[in-house]
């Protein structure tokens, strides 16, 4: 008896982070890595295309700094995708909305890498993510997770919703069971945090990833996940494929009914 064929997993209809740039943008002084070559958002969606993948989230591109232009374009001509922006503290409402017209969803934080984050308590803060709030809009955080806790609490008392990126990126030695990632857990508690089960493959240790979702699946449930690619892999550009993120992610939630319920919760959240 012949052994019965591989059935591929189906292709998540959404796919909530990755990131596209040309070389000609204008690099920001601080940027912690030039990308080798042009991501295009033809190239981009092409690669959705080309692996069944019909909608998409981009997330700001810190080593831009706040040059959204090329993303907000993008996601102006396309419909099928939604962006979050790097915007200065003192960014207008007026502008807000103008973005959010074409089809911006956030506001991103990206702290990973920068010496001295801003304090979020602070009038400025409060004030651009209680802007966030008013148009429905969420905070996309990013940083190390042993410093990132110290942002959730003042996020979520400002308002928005709020996305948390990688996993947490808890401290390796710990993993799930580090202290910061047990405050991932309970921001999930309060129904207006999520967290992106995105690049597996800048965790360490090897396998990080698959313990850390399984927690996060049993903690919150798949209302609570979003998966995106982290397209295309900035620092890993020749080592990461579409196809590897994709098995990782069917390799991380191998129940098909799972991430078809992760599916959900992308699309009500940013194309609902």
């Amino acid at each position: 008896m012949s052994a019965a064929p591989h059935v591929r997993p189906a292709a998540p209809l959404v796919d909530c982070h990755a990131h596209i740039y040309t070389r000609a943008m204008p690099a920001s002084d601080t940027a912690w890595h030039l990308p080798p070559h042009d991501a295009t958002i033809e190239d981009y969606v092409a690669t959705l295309d080309a692996h069944g993948v019909h909608f998409a989230v981009l997330a700001a591109a810190s080593i831009y700094g706040d040059y959204n232009d090329y993303a907000i374009e993008a996601v102006r001509r396309n419909r099928r995708l939604r962006t979050t922006v790097i915007v200065d503290a003192g960014v207008d409402a007026y502008t807000m909305r103008r973005m959010q017209d074409d089809g911006v969803v956030g506001i991103r934080f990206q702290f990973r890498n920068v010496a001295s984050p801003p304090d979020l308590r602070s009038f400025e803060y409060r004030r651009l993510m209680r802007r966030a709030a008013d148009l429905g809009w969420h905070v996309h955080l990013h940083d190390e997770g042993p410093r990132l806790a110290q942002f959730i609490e003042p996020i979520l008392e400002a308002g928005p919703r709020l996305v948390i990126d990688h996993f947490g990126r808890p401290n390796p030695a710990q993993g799930a069971a580090s202290p910061e990632f047990e405050a991932v857990l309970r921001a999930l508690d309060g129904g207006r945090a999520w967290v992106k089960i995105s690049a597996a493959f800048r965790l360490e240790p090897q396998g990080a990833a698959q313990d850390l979702t399984a927690r996060l699946l049993a903690h919150g449930g798949t209302e609570r996940l979003l998966w995106g690619s982290d397209w295309p892999f900035a620092a890993f550009e020749d080592r990461v494929t579409y196809g590897d993120v994709l098995a990782a992610f069917a390799a991380n939630v191998p129940d098909d009914a799972q991430r078809r319920e992760i599916d959900r919760t992308a699309l009500k959240f940013y194309f609902s």
